[in-house]
């Protein structure tokens, strides 16, 4: 197996970080890995906000609930959707100016952010570093665009830390393969296929303290009960499409 595979195979999110810091010659290989990756069009639809300064970590803080990592990660990246630069250079091309103010155009964005965001997350785990995804980042959309200055037409939609593992957990059970593979068309899923996909994920000692923590019998009541509620959902997908709405598309 190559190391790229065993990388992948192998990833967990790091959540404690060494005070070591990440060298410039290190976060230019990470941003130029993140920059490399596939793209609508060639149009490069995304940017990236580098944060290392502690100051500015401290008034991101609150709005990612005040999670440790986010002040103790020596790297934060966060990835934007971004058509206000190819805006701009229609602009100054004499080319229409509003042809991507729309939800496809959003959509594409948002892809080639993803894009970007995960190459770069492979390429630090290439180089030693361990990272976070940072969920906070689409619940309290609207008070990012403030903090980072973000213009028109820029939406933020991934938030990562990055930085040299002081703790490496053990690896969560994932669902198998096969759980989210199709082949030709969908194949939907019965109770007996449900049954069997999570089995051995309900199964495992991991999901036992959680059920013991909650007092709930099941993951599926974990999540819907405590996680991921209906309210705070309607209420984050109302803020979220304010702010996309209000950002131009």
């Amino acid at each position: 197996m190559n190391d790229t595979l065993q990388t992948l195979y192998n990833h967990v999110s790091i959540r404690q970080y060494t005070d070591q810091p990440v060298a410039e010659e290190t976060l230019q290989q990470i941003l130029r890995a993140a920059c490399s990756g596939s793209t609508m069009g060639n149009m490069q639809l995304f940017s990236i906000i580098v944060t290392q300064d502690n100051e500015m970590k401290k008034k991101m803080a609150p709005f990612h609930f005040n999670q440790p990592m986010a002040t103790q990660a020596p790297l934060i990246l966060t990835f934007c959707a971004d058509f206000h630069r190819f805006n701009r250079y229609c602009e100054f091309r004499q080319a229409e100016t509003e042809a991507y103010s729309n939800l496809q155009s959003y959509h594409w964005a948002v892809t080639d952010a993803l894009i970007a965001a995960q190459n770069a997350c492979v390429a630090a785990e290439s180089l030693g570093l361990g990272f976070c995804w940072l969920g906070t980042i689409t619940y309290n959309v609207d008070k990012f665009v403030e903090v980072l200055e973000l213009p028109r037409h820029v939406v933020p939609v991934a938030c990562i830390t990055m930085g040299y593992p002081a703790v490496r957990p053990a690896l969560t059970q994932k669902l198998p393969v096969e759980a989210m593979v199709h082949r030709e068309t969908y194949h939907d899923y019965d109770e007996t296929s449900i049954n069997h996909i999570y089995e051995e994920k309900e199964a495992s000692e991991e999901t036992r303290q959680i059920l013991e923590e909650n007092q709930l019998e099941n993951l599926a009541q974990v999540f819907t009960q405590r996680r991921y509620t209906k309210k705070d959902n309607e209420y984050f997908a109302e803020v979220l499409t304010n702010v996309i709405k209000k950002q131009g598309f």
